[in-house]
This record gives structure tokens, C-alpha cells and sequence, in this order.
């Protein structure tokens, strides 16, 4: 399952998503992992999940961010849900590029099928201005 919390820079959605993963991780069977641009809310994060700060990786585009997904699951079978905030930025996608938005979308989608893992990402873009394949994803609209 891939999940989508969305809305402009400032509308709440990294609270959303934190109190999203803290609830979670209480009832979590498996590993879950949080993806973020910067340490800055690594407090606010029970310290049983994983906290990743993806630009200590060099992460280019979005191509290399979906191949560093793919290492992070190939290293962890336990790994029940991946957050990830800032998606936009931490995926290197120009948030007016709606190709690369839905193509990146999409192969989650294909991971999250394919290893039986769930995502939950937070987007700086409002629900009316993602591509419309992707709209129905969202589950959370700020």
C-alpha cells in the first residue's frame, strides 16, 4: 500500500506523518524505517524506528533514490512501513515535473507489492495538483 499525505509547505503534514509513525511503531510487528531531509525531527521519533537522513547519501535524482529503497529492503526483510517526509526533496523530483512525480510513484508502488511493504509519503503539493493517476492515493489532503 502506498499512502500519500499532501498539501503546500506549512499545512501540517509532518505532524500528521510523525504522529502516523509513533502510533505505528506501538503495534508494529516488523521494522519500520523513517526517511527525512534532516535530523531535525529525529527526537520527535520513538527511538525503535529507523531514522535515515537521506542527503548524508548522495542522492542525485530519482533514480538513485529509488535504487537506495531498494537496498534499504534488501538489507531488512522485517520491514513493515517506510515514512517518507519531504518526498519531493528527498527523491530530487522537481515538483513541477508531473512525469517524474507518477513514474517515481508508480515503482514505489511496484516495491510496496512486490516485498509486501507499505509507504507512507508526505508531499508539498496540493491533492488537486498531482497527477491524476496519483490523486486517488491521497489520504490525507492539508
Amino acid at each position: 500500500m502506498v499512502e500519500i499525505i499532501s498539501g503546500v509547505k506549512g499545512r501540517g503534514k509532518t505532524k500528521v506523518l510523525i504522529e502516523k509513525v509513533n502510533d505505528a511503531v506501538k503495534v508494529a510487528k516488523g521494522d519500520i524505517v523513517y526517511i527525512d531531509k534532516s535530523n531535525k525531527h529525529m527526537y520527535e521519533l520513538s527511538n525503535r524506528i529507523r531514522f535515515i537522513v537521506s542527503p548524508e547519501y548522495g542522492i542525485a535524482n530519482a533514480d538513485m533514490f529509488l535504487g537506495f529503497l531498494a537496498g534499504i529492503l534488501s538489507q531488512n526483510y522485517d520491514i513493515e512501513t517506510i515514512y517518507l517526509e519531504s518526498f519531493l526533496t528527498i527523491s530530487n523530483i522537481d515538483e513541477s515535473d508531473d512525469q517524474a512525480v507518477e513514474s517515481t510513484v508508480e515503482k514505489i508502488k511496484d516495491m510496496s507489492e512486490k516485498f509486501d511493504v507499505d509507504f507512507v509519503i508526505s508531499a508539498s503539493r496540493n491533492k488537486e495538483d498531482m497527477p491524476e493517476s496519483i490523486q486517488g492515493l491521497v489520504t490525507v489532503a492539508l
